[in-house]
């Protein structure tokens, strides 16, 4: 339950990322609101929005069992939310909480009114806000003059990694969610990422007045820098790189920038090494606008996943609580 003298987080962003930063936070006392990105259009969303007609919920799941109940019967139902089918002839691949929440929308008419009610059989630490109800597509211009549409070709390219992406967009436009607004406005601190670049943070931003709400807000502005660099969206990409593509859309309304000192095991490197993949160098000057800020937030354990889980997904992640250790001390 949200206290009114609690201060107010907004993370932004989607996938694994904001779900590593909200499983953190929720053990704070804050008022916490994640705005998700609505353009995935990968794995299963694509038959989420293919077959059913329905926003991609991915994230969406992802962000509420994130911020859920770990205690009794709850947690239970955490594990089977994030469960993915590995057998089944039309439903391998797919997971459980992505299926019950089409189900609901179905029974309750309203994708919408699914989010508030599943929220409420979760018991989550907070709320869970698409940044839009618009059925839209990102579209990505590649420095060789090739344009790109969907996500997930983005995500995971036909072409060759190495291209840089010179723009990106939505079609058609999106309009934004009021309540993304509202929480913008409210906030004591707005944390964009961990997460994709191109596909989870930025995507936010192409919606229409997400950035003049994010500009106006009095919240401080964290932007979490990714651990690894990301072939076919970053490739290459030191710090300021990513910086200096966050800018491009949210210009320069940065106040702090968060990056990971802790070190990486070798079998972890060896591993992104064969996709072309590796730390993000800092290179960030220390008389930016923004305040710099240094820490060992990288977890030690190695994801792993599900056989039957077709994404590529990244192995190395922030550890929840050492980030959201430097989270809360900034609001505090």
């Amino acid at each position: 339950m949200q206290h009114s003298n609690q201060k107010s987080v907004v993370c932004i962003g989607g996938g694994t990322g904001t779900f590593v930063t909200l499983r953190g936070l929720k053990q704070f006392p804050l008022s916490i609101k994640a705005i998700v990105a609505m353009s995935d259009s990968g794995g299963s969303n694509k038959r989420i929005r293919d077959e059913f007609g329905l926003l991609p919920t991915s994230d969406l799941r992802q962000c509420l069992v994130a911020l859920s109940d770990e205690n009794g019967g709850v947690g239970v139902l955490r594990k089977l939310f994030m469960y993915r089918f590995d057998k089944g002839k039309g439903i391998s691949g797919m997971t459980f909480g992505n299926l019950f929440m089409a189900a609901l929308s179905d029974i309750l008419g309203s994708q919408s009114e699914a989010i508030r009610q599943t929220s409420k059989i979760l018991r989550i630490r907070g709320s869970v806000i698409p940044v839009s109800y618009t059925n839209t597509n990102l579209v990505a211009s590649y420095e060789d003059g090739s344009v790109l549409e969907e996500e997930h070709f983005i995500d995971e390219p036909p072409h060759d990694g190495r291209l840089k992406i010179t723009s990106i967009s939505l079609k058609p436009k999106a309009i934004a969610n009021p309540d993304a607004i509202e929480a913008i406005t409210h906030a004591d601190l707005i944390v964009l990422g961990p997460g994709d670049l191109y596909t989870s943070v930025i995507p936010n931003l192409l919606v229409e007045s997400i950035v003049p709400a994010l500009v106006r807000s009095k919240a401080k502005r964290v932007y979490v820098m990714n651990l690894m660099t990301k072939f076919g969206q970053t490739h290459e990409f030191t710090a300021l790189d990513h910086v200096n593509a966050l800018e491009k859309y949210l210009g320069k309304s940065i106040d702090y920038v968060l990056i990971n000192t802790g070190s990486f095991s070798k079998k972890a490197l060896e591993v992104y090494a064969k996709y072309h993949e590796k730390p993000v160098v800092d290179d960030v000057s220390k008389k930016s606008y923004y305040h710099v800020i240094h820490a060992p937030i990288v977890h030690s354990i190695l994801v792993k996943k599900t056989a039957s889980d077709t994404l590529v997904r990244s192995l190395i992640r922030h550890d929840s609580k050492k980030l959201a250790e430097q989270l809360f001390t900034l609001i505090d």
